[in-house]
């Protein structure tokens, strides 16, 4: 199995999750729509293992944790941007601790500009 088939912990992944069932859905939708599931995609970092179209639990850039069916490892934008760029997937996260770090180590609650 290749690696574009496979995820590992800590890669950047897209998960597939139903959010309705057609029976769920709306009765005011055109036949075509209704007939079929409503879909979400979620991007993140696999917190586990699992093969293409497996249950896996991601980890959002904003921290949520999302389970869905595997659907692309290392996926990358439509909108032109090309594939993230693996070195620089996880600054975003990093910095976000970093802050936290500082700011629990400084009380995180001062006035940054000195005044009362």
């Amino acid at each position: 199995m290749s690696d574009q088939e496979r995820a590992h912990v800590g890669d950047w992944v897209e998960v597939e999750r139903v959010i309705l069932e057609p029976s769920q859905r709306s009765q005011n939708l055109p036949p075509e729509t209704a007939d079929k599931p409503l879909l979400m995609w979620v991007k993140g970092f696999a917190r586990g293992e699992a093969a293409l179209g497996e249950q896996l639990t991601v980890q959002t850039m904003t921290g949520r944790l999302v389970t869905g069916r595997l659907s692309a490892v290392n996926p990358g934008y439509f909108h032109t941007f090309g594939k993230p760029i693996p070195e620089l997937v996880h600054v975003g996260a990093e910095l976000r601790a970093r802050l936290a770090a500082y700011r629990a180590g400084t009380g995180g609650a001062g006035n940054e500009r000195g005044g009362a």
